[in-house]
């Protein structure tokens, strides 16, 4: 699939890795439709692109919510008659010991980083069927096949993202629809602002662009799976020692983020009378 003049949902729009590939998708001449909850920063984006892209708009809401996920498939096929493509890109961070994670949490992370996906798919999956094409870019995460400490949770979610477009790999053979699978790693956004703990990573992050760049190459070129950046030695010995070594990798990540001080007593605290 050439990406011109096409419709093109990206959803987590308002900054990052969703606003880099709204700007990309509009200077190619597609027409964006940004998703996000912040209407503030997507009416800046979409006035931004309108020169490129003049047939834009936003819809602001929250794509946890069911109803608001199949909403903006139901409103782009109403407002342009078709979806092209889904980019899958809203996510939260949950970076927290498990210990200190509550399960409401991890199922408000699960709502948003794979759920919602799953909607919105399930919302455009007969409109794609009936044009007989398209293209979903579900953005997961290299911590969903490398996880870092205190990311347990995060990492669940994305990694359900995952095994869901695997599946849809072998469902949707034969159909003209094509999935992707991108997997950021270190990537300058927000997300690093918004964790819950202090990370202890050190390391280089690379530009959202970087990101955006590679989602228009997989739907392109029909790319199933795609790490960013792909050849970056840390990415690459990671996931050899998971495979290999899983032991060192074990160890140089606690070293690299250990235990937080005191995180076990707390735990025993809650729940020892004694303690309290």
């Amino acid at each position: 699939m050439e990406l011109r003049g096409r419709i093109c949902v990206v959803t987590g729009a308002s900054s990052g890795i969703g606003r880099a590939t709204a700007e990309r998708l509009a200077r190619r001449g597609n027409t964006v439709v940004a998703v996000a909850r912040r209407e503030e920063k997507l009416r800046a984006l979409v006035a931004a692109i309108a020169d490129a892209a003049p047939g834009s708009f936003a819809l602001a809401g929250d794509v946890s919510e069911r109803g608001f996920a199949e909403r903006v498939v139901a409103e782009t096929v109403a407002r342009c008659g078709r979806v092209d493509v889904l980019v899958h890109n809203a996510a939260t961070p949950l970076h927290k010991h498990a210990l200190r994670v509550s399960p409401d949490e991890v199922e408000a992370t699960l709502r948003t980083n794979f759920l919602s996906a799953v909607w919105s798919t399930s919302a455009a999956l007969p409109h794609m069927l009936r044009a007989g094409r398209g293209a979903i870019v579900n953005v997961s995460s290299f911590a969903a096949l490398v996880v870092p400490p205190r990311e347990g949770a995060y990492a669940a979610s994305k990694a359900a993202l995952c095994a869901w477009s695997e599946g849809l790999w072998s469902d949707l053979a034969g159909s003209g629809i094509h999935v992707a699978l991108v997997h950021p790693g270190p990537i300058d956004t927000e997300i690093w602002e918004k964790r819950q703990e202090q990370s202890g990573y050190r390391g280089r992050r690379w530009p959202a662009r970087a990101v955006a760049d590679a989602i228009v190459r997989a739907v392109e070129r029909r790319q199933h799976e795609v790490v960013v950046p792909g050849r970056n030695p840390g990415l690459v010995a990671a996931r050899w020692m998971r495979r290999l070594a899983p032991g060192l990798l074990r160890f140089g990540m606690g070293r690299m983020d250990p235990v937080p001080t005191g995180v076990f007593d707390e735990a025993r605290g809650r729940t020892d009378p004694d303690r309290r």
